[in-house]
């Protein structure tokens, strides 16, 4: 069995701070539903500077239609709002809503605000497809999304320093899976976006999960300190439950680690 790794937890509120966990962060590894982290700031940014409506109507009609992971795909409504297909994608990890969002905005477009955050290796390469991906087909990706452990935390520091909006952040909290890293804080997946004294919740992230794929990005924060931690684990398919027991121990034990630092003050 071999899985490979790129890990990343460092303070966001201290610059000079080392990083508290680290293995290969430069690694670039394929993300899975990581990558919409970019397309939720693009349209986050869209909506700050007043170029979309947040109250704009967005329909899944004649959308690229997919399953999986999400929830609109089971409602009869056809049409949501702009920042409820937002939520959907923070809350779920909605694929139908993503679609719809690209459709939208469209995948350059997201390209190019990664550019305009410094936001590479992590990238957002193709539509959510609920098929096996035909390479075949010039120009098909490899994989939904890439990135590196610390192309993430990247992220999560411009989230911190408002260079990326605070929208994502409050889509970001309402997620519902943390079986991996954030498992370790003991939240309830379905109710932990309490926001604390200064406005913030304490744990917000993101997961993408696919074949031979798991990766948890997230940011913790106790009072004026801020923790920001990626894990990216890719292992072959053909080993995937022994890959994936292996992976989703570790995940909770670098969560409990971070845990454990954070308890100490």
């Amino acid at each position: 069995m071999s899985i490979r790794w790129s890990i990343l937890a460092v303070r966001l509120d201290d610059l000079a701070a080392a990083p508290w966990i680290e293995q290969s962060s430069d690694l670039v590894l394929k993300t899975a539903s990581v990558g919409k982290l970019l397309v939720l700031g693009d349209v986050a940014r869209r909506i700050d500077s007043g170029e979309l409506a947040a109250d704009l109507r967005v329909s899944k009609t004649g959308a690229r239609f997919v399953r999986d992971s999400g929830l609109w795909h089971t409602l009869d409504q056809d049409e949501l709002t702009l920042v409820d297909a937002c939520r959907l994608v923070g809350a779920v990890s909605d694929n139908l809503a993503t679609n719809v969002l690209l459709d939208l905005v469209g995948l350059d477009a997201v390209a190019a605000y990664g550019d305009s955050i410094g936001a590479k290796p992590m990238e957002m390469l193709d539509y959510v497809s609920g098929e096996a991906r035909d390479r075949s087909v010039p120009g098909t990706p490899e994989t939904l999304s890439r990135a590196s452990a610390a192309a993430l935390v990247h992220y999560l520091r411009q989230l911190y320093d408002g260079v990326v909006s605070a929208r994502v952040e409050e889509w970001m909290s309402l997620s519902t899976d943390l079986s991996m890293v954030a498992s370790a804080f003991l939240e309830d997946p379905l109710a932990h976006n309490t926001i604390d004294e200064v406005g913030h919740p304490f744990l917000i992230n993101k997961t993408g999960t696919d074949d031979g794929i798991r990766a948890d990005v997230g940011l913790v924060r106790d009072g004026d300190r801020a923790v920001g931690y990626a894990a990216v684990a890719n292992w072959p398919t053909d080993d995937s439950p022994p890959g994936l027991s292996s992976v989703m121990a570790r995940m909770g034990r670098i969560g409990a680690e971070i845990r454990d630092r954070m308890a100490e003050g």
